[in-house]
């Protein structure tokens, strides 16, 4: 994820990378907080500090990043990132498998 979101950003230096590391766990952590379930791994060092996390889901990927895109600094694009996350998450959110319990997609309550 580290490089997708330097990427991104158009970042080439490794000076931010502690940064953009806590900005991916707090995107990954706003999405489980309304219930976005997906699997993640964490990357270590041989000191056991992580250095990456990888994310293979190509849709919670991309919400990650944007979610790092929106709070790296001051983008001039802020609203647009804004909408944009929200949109990603809404639609994560309404999708069986991520957000919704088979129950509550077929109808029923979760």
């Amino acid at each position: 994820m580290l490089s997708k979101v330097k990427l991104a950003k158009r970042i080439s230096t490794d000076v931010f990378d502690a940064e953009l590391l806590d900005l991916i766990a707090a995107g990954m952590a706003d999405l489980r907080i309304i219930g976005i379930t997906f699997t993640n791994t964490e990357v270590k060092d041989a000191h056991d500090v992580v250095t990456d996390y990888v994310i293979t889901d190509p849709l919670v990927s991309r919400a990650v990043v944007t979610y790092c895109m929106m709070n790296f600094g001051p983008p001039d694009d802020y609203e647009r990132l804004k909408k944009s996350y929200d949109e990603q998450k809404g639609q994560l959110r309404e999708t069986p498998g991520y957000g919704l319990t088979d129950a509550t997609a077929q109808g029923g309550t979760a």
